[in-house]
C-alpha cells in the first residue's frame, strides 16, 4: 500500500446495518480507520489527518494561537535566525527591552547635517571657531551621506562609520580627523534625541606614535634654489613664497593663514608681521619678527604693487611643486627648524610660529645646524630692494628674533 497516499472517505456498513462514512489511510506508519455519522465530520477529520501527515514530512505543526498570520511568519523567521545560538528568544527580547531606547524622532541625515552646519556657522559669527575649521567641517559633513548610505541619523551604525573613516585607504591621522568631526556631529544629534546612543563609543581612535624631529624640511641650498626659481620664472608669486618660507605663514591655499593675510598686517617699518585672531589658524594673535632677508625681499617686491595672493597663484605654485617636490607645509617647517637652529629659543619659536613648545621640541629641535641656518637667513633677492625708510630694529647684518629691550627703549624715545 502506498503510505504516502492521501486519506480517503468511503461508505461503510456497520455490522448493525447502519451506513457510516469511513476515513482511512496511513499516518506515521500506522493504519488509520475512523467512522463518522455524517460526511462533513468525516471530511473534517480527513483534512486534519492530512495536515498531520504533511507536518511529519515538513516539520510544520498545527496549533491554536492568538497570533496573526504575519506574526506567526515573523516568529518563525526569528527562531530561524537564532538557530545555533546559545540563548533563547526570551533572552534577546529581555536584552532589547532593557538596553534599546527609541529615538524621539527619526531625523533625515541630510537635514541633520544642515542643522549642524548652521549651528557651526553661528559659532563662527560669535568668534567661537575659525573659518578654516568651518571649511574643513563642511567638506567632511557633505561627504558623509555620499560615502555612508544612511537615511536617518539613527542608521549610522559602527560598521558604516568605520567604513567611512577608512575609505580611500586613509592614514591613521586622516581616520582620526574624520572621527573627530563626526564625533561632534553625533553629540549634537544625541542632544536632540535623534539617536539613543552614540555609536562612536564602540569605535576607538587610532593611537599614533609621533617621532621627534619628523618634520620634512628644505636645506638652505634648496630654499635658495626655490627662491631663485620663483624670482626667475614667476615674479608675481615672490611675496607668497617669501612670507611662507621666511616667516612661517601657514601656506594652504584653501584654508591657510596666507589666504587671510593682508598687506596691512605686514608692518615693514616696524619690523613685524601682526597675525591677528582673524588670520591665525588657532584664533590666537601672534607677532612675527621680520628678519633682514625677508625685509629685503619685501622691499624688492613691495606688497603695494605685488599682491600676496596673485590671480594665478594656484598655477604658479603647481609649477614650483613639480620642480621641487614641495609637500604641504614644508616651507613653514623649514622656517621653524631654521629659526630654532639660529636662535636656540624654543619658546620664541613657539610664539612666532603659533605652536606649543612641546610641538617645537618634538618636531623641530636639532633638525638644522647653525651654519645651515645662517645660510638660510642670508638668502637675498636678485632684484635690488627699493630704497625706503625703515626702522633700525630690522637694519644690520645679523637677524634678530625679536626687538631687544635696548632697541625698544631707543625707539620709544
Amino acid at each position: 500500500m502506498n503510505h504516502a497516499a492521501s486519506f480517503i472517505i468511503s461508505d461503510f456498513t456497520n455490522p448493525s446495518g447502519e451506513v457510516v462514512f469511513r476515513v482511512s489511510g496511513w499516518l506515521d506508519g500506522k493504519r488509520i480507520r475512523k467512522n463518522f455519522a455524517t460526511h462533513a465530520e468525516a471530511k473534517a477529520e480527513a483534512d486534519t489527518l492530512e495536515i498531520r501527515r504533511l507536518q511529519g514530512a515538513t516539520g510544520v505543526r498545527p496549533t491554536v494561537t492568538r497570533l496573526t498570520e504575519d506574526q506567526l511568519h515573523e516568529a518563525e523567521a526569528i527562531f530561524k535566525r537564532l538557530s545555533g545560538r546559545p540563548h533563547s528568544l526570551s533572552f534577546w527580547v529581555d536584552y532589547a527591552l532593557a538596553n534599546y531606547r527609541e529615538p524621539a524622532r527619526q531625523k533625515p541625515i541630510t537635514q541633520a547635517i544642515a542643522d549642524y552646519i548652521a549651528l557651526k556657522e553661528h559659532e563662527l559669527e560669535q568668534d567661537l571657531i575659525s573659518e578654516p575649521y568651518l571649511v574643513r567641517l563642511r567638506r567632511e559633513m557633505n561627504r558623509l551621506p555620499k560615502r555612508c548610505p544612511a537615511a536617518t541619523v539613527s542608521d549610522l551604525t559602527p560598521a558604516r562609520l568605520v567604513a567611512y573613516f577608512e575609505f580611500g585607504r586613509a592614514s591613521r591621522k586622516t581616520y582620526n580627523n574624520r572621527r573627530g568631526v563626526i564625533s561632534g556631529f553625533l553629540k549634537f544629534a544625541q542632544q536632540r534625541d535623534w539617536i539613543a546612543d552614540n555609536p562612536l563609543v564602540k569605535i576607538p581612535a587610532h593611537r599614533i606614535r609621533r617621532r621627534r624631529g619628523g618634520a620634512q624640511t628644505l636645506t638652505a641650498t634648496q630654499a635658495q634654489e626655490l627662491m631663485e626659481f620663483v624670482e626667475t620664472n614667476h615674479l608675481a608669486a615672490v611675496p607668497f613664497f617669501a612670507l611662507c618660507l621666511f616667516a612661517g605663514i601657514r601656506p594652504c591655499l584653501r584654508t591657510g593663514e596666507i589666504t587671510r593675510l593682508k598687506p596691512g598686517h605686514v608692518r615693514l617699518t616696524d619690523g613685524i608681521i601682526r597675525i591677528d585672531g582673524e588670520v591665525s589658524k588657532t584664533r590666537e594673535p601672534r607677532t612675527i619678527t621680520i628678519q633682514p632677508n625677508l625685509a629685503a625681499w619685501l622691499r624688492a617686491y613691495p606688497l603695494e604693487k605685488n599682491p600676496i595672493i596673485p590671480a594665478n597663484l594656484q598655477h604658479l605654485r603647481k609649477k614650483a611643486v613639480e620642480e621641487f617636490d614641495l609637500t604641504h607645509d614644508v616651507m613653514r617647517h623649514t622656517y621653524i627648524s631654521m629659526f630654532v637652529a639660529k636662535f636656540r629659543s624654543i619658546g620664541e619659536a613657539a610664539l612666532q610660529a603659533g605652536n606649543s613648545e612641546s610641538i617645537i621640541r618634538k618636531h623641530y629641535l636639532d633638525l638644522k645646524d647653525p651654519a645651515d641656518a645662517e645660510l638660510f637667513f642670508g638668502i637675498m633677492p636678485e632684484r635690488k630692494p627699493t630704497p625706503a625708510p625703515v626702522d633700525e630694529s630690522i637694519e644690520g647684518t645679523a637677524p634678530v628674533p625679536f626687538p631687544t629691550p635696548e632697541k625698544a627703549e631707543r625707539k620709544a624715545s
